[in-house]
């Protein structure tokens, strides 16, 4: 009996080493492994925050021809692209103000568990009125938006803005049957100064600004506030090359008339009645050399004080005013 190795409970030995026993042979391993974070609302296919992203970006797609949002632009220019990406503001208070100026914008993002104030409370308000998305993400999407995380639970995503031809500033002009009202900007990089300038060119029947490609400031949610939604209704093109845009104007029948403390023509002896393109530079820099000689006109501001030189977007809307007031006449 004690060799018989067929008896019930005996155990029968195989050739295999002895040892840890082998298990499924890795087959279920993949089923222990974690999932890791879990994604952001608006990348979990069915959650509504994804839902409402996706509506969003396809609204506004349909409205810009391209994913990704809409590009705004001003009135009866053709868009031109090159815009780098849609910006982010950051910020209880500048948020609120953006949207208080009509900023265009594509999705509000407010922060999972954000406490409330006023000025979240009318943010959300004006974006609903506006159709602007409002979508609850998760903190640390914010904090990746943000290179110090001083967002305050808030971000808006404001689209690049498509600027015009600057041969369709002219057109503007000669749609409206006027004699063209222009603004170049040379030399100006505070977005401030270019809102400001817009906003002015707008109040006194301007027809459009143009900009530098390089090297000035460009449309972005800071310009647009200080426009005050003057950039809405105003179209801002950009020029490769400012001095050649000048010089075809020029050809075009449009005086160019840049403006300098030491102008040999003050504002009180200009004529403004015809076409006439306004080159503003910097407070410090002022023109540069080669837009300074494309000039026909070198023109000065008049004044009392012992100031000598005014802020570019107050010398811009002073000669502005002075124009309109000749051409009401």
């Amino acid at each position: 009996m004690a060799g018989n190795s067929s008896r019930r409970g005996a155990i029968r030995k195989s050739g295999t080493k002895k040892g840890q026993v082998a298990g499924s042979g890795g087959k279920g391993r993949r089923s222990l492994e974690g999932r890791g974070a879990t994604p952001p609302a608006v990348e979990r296919t069915k959650h509504p925050a994804a839902k409402r992203a996706r509506a969003a970006a396809k609204a506004a797609a349909s409205t810009s021809g391209r994913p990704g949002g809409s590009a705004p632009r001003g009135r009866g220019g053709s868009p031109r692209k090159g815009a780098e990406g849609p910006e982010n503001v950051l910020g209880r208070n500048p948020v609120v103000e953006c949207l208080r100026a009509g900023v265009p914008a594509t999705a509000l993002y407010v922060a999972v568990g954000t406490e409330s104030d006023e000025r979240l409370t009318e943010s959300v308000q004006l974006a609903a009125e506006a159709g602007i998305s409002i979508l609850e993400v998760p903190r640390t999407d914010l904090d990746r938006m943000s290179a110090n995380g001083l967002h305050q639970g808030v971000a808006l995503q404001v689209p690049p803005y498509r600027y015009a031809h600057p041969d369709d500033l002219i057109a503007e002009a000669r749609k409206h049957q006027e004699p063209a009202l222009l603004v170049a900007l040379d030399n100006i990089t505070d977005p401030r100064n270019l809102g400001a300038v817009v906003r002015s060119v707008a109040a006194f029947g301007g027809h459009g600004v143009v900009i530098p490609q390089r090297r000035s400031a460009s449309v972005t949610a800071v310009a647009w506030r200080t426009s005050a939604g003057a950039a809405a209704r105003l179209p801002i093109a950009q020029a490769t090359n400012l001095t050649r845009t000048l010089k075809d104007w020029a050809s075009k029948g449009v005086q160019i008339v840049g403006l300098d403390a030491g102008g040999d023509t003050t504002l009180d002896q200009y004529d403004g009645t015809g076409p006439v393109v306004v080159v503003v530079g910097s407070e410090g820099k002022g023109l540069s050399r080669l837009v300074r000689e494309t000039c026909d006109t070198i023109l000065s501001i008049p004044m009392a004080g012992p100031v000598e030189s005014l802020n570019a977007s107050v010398a811009a809307g002073v000669v502005l005013s002075d124009i309109a007031r000749q051409r009401r006449r």
